[in-house]
């Protein structure tokens, strides 16, 4: 194992030895307390703090420093959005799930463009809500492959020749593996995953999806995913 593979391994085994920070926002007391007891009761998880609105927020992370923020999208004073945005171009930012009631809300789409890592239903079942803060947690996007398809078609749709010689060129300074691990992050491929097909290590994946994104000067994997679409690598 190399030392950037040792690296990798050493921070995953730091994040198993203590709970994954958690900061709920929402301007209903309700949503909030509901999920704080779904969240308290994983013995890998601790909700460090809570906001009902997207100003809280922000000041809310540099308070507790959360590795993950659950916030919703629609709020007074600051929305989730404009607060998704300022809390991700902080220096060594949380992830930020955003909270919504509708499958495919269009304020989804900005969230991500925003740097949002994905998005859950506030129906998401118990069992689920907390899986999804451990996948979260994991470096993964909270976006299963359908709904990364789904997202990224969407948010294509109306892609012209322009964005795709933009993209075409941000993929310049790849290499050929990382133009594969591209492809498969594109395709919602989970690290496990990736690593099975290309052959590779779960570290060696993460350390070339964290290329990627810094590379690519992308915020998580749904924005990857979405160069990915624009650079024409998932036509068939």
């Amino acid at each position: 194992m190399n030392q950037v593979e040792a690296g990798v391994e050493a921070g995953v085994e730091e994040q198993r030895a203590r709970p994954t920070r958690v900061l709920l926002v929402d301007d209903d007391a309700l949503v909030r307390a509901g999920l704080r007891m779904i969240l308290s009761s994983a013995d890998d998880v601790e909700v460090v703090g809570e906001a009902e609105n997207g100003a809280q927020a922000v000041e809310g992370v540099a308070a507790h420093r959360p590795d993950i923020v659950l916030m919703d999208v629609r709020m007074p004073v600051m929305d989730g959005l404009t607060a998704a945005k300022a809390i991700t171009e902080r220096p060594q930012a949380p992830s930020v799930v955003m909270l919504t009631t509708f499958d495919l809300d269009e304020y989804v789409f900005q969230a991500l463009q925003a740097g949002a890592t994905g998005f859950l239903l506030k129906d998401t079942p118990p069992r689920e809500l907390v899986s999804a803060v451990r996948v979260v947690a994991a470096g993964e996007a909270m976006l299963s492959p359908t709904v990364t398809r789904r997202l990224v078609g969407h948010y294509a749709a109306d892609a012209v020749n322009p964005r795709r010689r933009e993209a075409a060129e941000r993929l310049r300074t790849l290499t050929d593996r990382e133009r594969e691990v591209l492809g498969a992050v594109g395709r919602g491929l989970s690290n496990a995953e990736i690593g099975r097909e290309l052959f590779m290590s779960e570290a060696t994946v993460k350390t070339h999806v964290s290329r990627l994104l810094t590379k690519l000067g992308a915020h998580n994997r749904v924005q990857v995913a979405i160069v990915a679409h624009d650079a024409g690598l998932l036509d068939a």
